[in-house]
């Protein structure tokens, strides 16, 4: 996945600016995510990937970065 695809993801489930959304920026400090937003954008990423994002595994992705790792790592 591309960065600019995930921003895309990122924006609708949370209601960012786009700008905010970079490799560095945290979910909850920058991005202003809470929990529930957290929930909202996996499910968007597993429609979006056609996978699943295990709960642990999510609490773990602090960052878009950690995201776009993940997603790469795990479809093909």
């Amino acid at each position: 996945m591309e960065l600019n695809e995930l921003k895309k993801i990122i924006v609708d489930a949370l209601g960012c600016e786009e700008e905010k959304v970079t490799l560095e920026a945290s979910l909850m400090e920058d991005l202003e995510a809470d929990s529930l937003d957290i929930v909202e954008l996996q499910m968007s990423l597993e429609d979006e990937c056609s996978l699943t994002i295990a709960d642990e595994e999510l609490r773990q992705m602090k960052t878009v970065g950690d995201i776009l790792t993940y997603l790469n790592t795990h479809t093909a």
